[in-house]
């Protein structure tokens, strides 16, 4: 049997990294937002292997890829062969802060479930994703959460009204931010991980209740400090898209993709043209209709 889904990826709203855990890993709270922007992974149940294929160069075929170890994971789980053929048709950038691996990851779990007839719950799915990777467990579900833990901890949030009919401008410079630098660098700023729990909840209300304009200062990114501080362009980008025009701009997860959000997608387009003009030629600027039609993963084809 084949399938066929495209996966999304996402944007950080607000990410608060509250400290160190004793199993090593960071605390963290964030108001996570599923963005329509789609890589495609096509799946089909043959030989005796994962083997992945990725339209791509430079993008791991082995377990340096989440979908690769996704799949493993979940033939040692569900207790199934772990022969399948994933072909991955890459658009969102790696190492952008997008969370495109991790949603791939995702993705890649739904689908084998599917494909084996749901051999596994919606909890250890949960479980499954959570081992893989922080962000993972968000794109099991495809609507706002705020997520706690580690990021497995996954709680939905009312509709963020505060957003409707606003433009989200992505714009990501050529280079990637890998993430496991970021956070440890995190370590030399300890003034960028020291807000207490509960902003993430406090945003979404104000979000969901109020206009934007109420909500100025409330987007957080603990990981702007170290990032800013190795790579000042995303610093000057976000600065520039907040001094013309945009109603809140961040650095999306570790970077390095800096967002900013528009009133309409006039402006964003505008601020777009003000930003290549300023900084020369971006690999990516983007713009999406918020909040959009937009369903999340989702199927594309399926085959026996």
């Amino acid at each position: 049997m084949k399938l066929s889904r495209q996966s999304h990826c996402k944007i950080n709203l607000l990410l608060n990294v509250v400290g160190r855990r004793a199993d090593g890993f960071h605390e963290l709270e964030m108001l996570m937002l599923p963005v329509p922007i789609f890589d495609r992974l096509d799946f089909e149940l043959a030989g005796e292997r994962i083997e992945l294929t990725c339209n791509r160069p430079g993008i791991p075929a082995d377990s340096g890829n989440l979908a690769w170890r996704a799949a493993e994971s979940f033939a040692a789980k569900a207790g199934v062969a772990n022969g399948v053929r994933i072909h991955l048709e890459k658009t969102i950038p790696a190492e952008g802060g997008l969370g495109g691996g991790s949603g791939n990851a995702a993705t890649t779990l739904l689908a084998l479930n599917e494909l084996h007839g749901q051999p596994l719950g919606q909890a250890a799915l949960q479980a499954l994703a959570a081992e893989l990777g922080s962000d993972v467990p968000f794109f099991l579900q495809a609507e706002a959460a705020v997520a706690k833990g580690r990021g497995e901890l996954i709680e939905p949030v009312a509709p963020l009204a505060a957003l409707d009919g606003k433009a989200l401008l992505l714009v990501r410079p050529g280079f990637g931010v890998p993430t496991p630098w970021a956070y440890q660098r995190l370590a030399k700023f300890p003034d960028a991980a020291s807000r207490p729990l509960g902003q993430a909840d406090e945003l979404a209300r104000r979000l969901a209740n109020g206009p934007l304009a109420d909500t100025a200062g409330a987007f957080y990114n603990s990981l702007e400090a170290p990032v800013f501080d190795k790579f000042p362009l995303l610093k000057l980008l976000k600065e520039h898209a907040l001094a013309n025009g945009a109603e809140a701009a961040l650095l999306c997860g570790s970077g390095s993709t800096v967002f900013a959000i528009c009133s309409d997608t006039a402006a964003a387009k505008s601020l777009g043209q003000a930003i290549q003009s300023k900084f020369g030629k971006q690999p990516l600027v983007q713009i999406v209709e918020l909040p959009g039609n937009f369903t999340g993963s989702k199927l594309v084809t399926a085959s026996p």
